[in-house]
């Protein structure tokens, strides 16, 4: 992504993965006018949307609702969940003794 620039950016097709429409693609993100929607809008590139699981695309939009959207800026939820990390669970924890 960083190659490409900020235009090419712009110009991916970006959808809203929260409001599945009933037959079964995707809206575009953003609304229009005094459009409502069931869910609050996650948005993501096309590719990126078809590439997730229907699991990933849940917890995607679980994030980002859970966040609280109260300010006039929209509110940054990752659109991946961080990978735990074992705290002395794994090899560092046998070696130092404390498994």
């Amino acid at each position: 992504m960083a190659e490409k620039g900020l235009r090419s950016w712009v110009k991916e097709n970006w959808v809203d993965i929260a409001n599945k429409k009933s037959d079964g693609s995707y809206p575009k993100c953003g609304r229009s006018g005094g459009e409502k929607r069931k869910n609050y809008p996650k948005c993501v590139p096309i590719a990126k949307a078809r590439a997730m699981s229907k699991g990933q695309r849940a917890g995607a939009v679980r994030r980002k609702q859970a966040k609280a959207n109260t300010g006039p800026k929209p509110s940054r939820a990752a659109t991946f969940a961080k990978e735990k990390k074992a705290m002395y669970g794994g090899f560092m924890g046998r070696r130092m003794g404390m498994r």
